[in-house]
């Protein structure tokens, strides 16, 4: 009995060394930079005070900051953050968490009064994922009218065409690739995605990364080789 128990506990302490080493490399991962030469972080007010000197020394190329969520009203470190990463000399552009419970015209009116016109920005994002504060699901015609609505207001303002950051279980629901013909920014893990109708151009590579100069994890993107 002593020498079963003793097998038992060796056998549960190698799984916990496991798991740790597992958890430590999910922690510091991020793609080769051979194979995805072009890659950076998405910031918001979540994480904290970003030291964005730090940040960048850390190997980001550039950073998507939220602007707005659609229901809950502008990010409150939208500027400060806007103001730094330039200041880094990293790329910079701005995102929008759309809500399905607000209108697309609301939430560009939001958009478009907290992020400043700027020719040196990237493209704007618009991310597409359900929000559990949230539980409208419209049908896929008003979807994706809304959908344009919002594009072309958001547009109308950046100058530029923007990104759609889309989601495995809302562009099951929607299709939204084969519905509005932008350019795709797909989110998955470790493993390229491969969910939508057509390729995508941006990868969330890792929502896990943990990075000297931000508190807590980080979205880890790579833009396609």
């Amino acid at each position: 009995m002593g020498g079963l128990l003793v097998r038992i506990g060796a056998g549960l302490a190698i799984m916990a060394v496991t798991a740790l080493a597992l958890w430590l490399y999910a922690r510091s991962w991020a793609p080769a930079r051979d194979q995805y030469p072009v890659q950076g972080v998405t910031i918001s007010a979540d994480n904290g005070v970003v030291e964005w000197g730090t940040l960048a020394a850390q190997g980001a190329d550039f950073a998507y900051i939220r602007a707005a969520r659609g229901a809950a009203g502008r990010d409150p470190a939208f500027a400060a953050n806007w103001r730094a990463a330039r200041t880094a000399g990293l790329r910079y552009g701005a995102m929008l968490d759309y809500s399905l419970c607000r209108l697309a015209s609301d939430q560009a009116t939001r958009f478009v009064t907290t992020v400043p016109r700027d020719n040196a920005a990237l493209p704007p994002v618009i991310r597409l994922a359900f929000d559990p504060g949230c539980t409208a699901r419209p049908g896929r015609d008003l979807l994706l009218s809304e959908l344009n609505t919002l594009v072309n207001l958001i547009e109308s303002h950046a100058g530029k065409t923007v990104l759609l950051n889309v989601t495995e279980d809302f562009d099951k629901l929607y299709d939204v690739g084969s519905g509005i013909n932008r350019t795709l920014w797909l989110d998955g893990n470790f493993f390229p995605p491969d969910y939508a109708t057509r390729p995508w151009v941006m990868w969330t590579a890792s929502d896990m990364r943990h990075i000297d100069g931000v508190d807590g994890p980080v979205r880890w993107d790579v833009v396609a080789p």
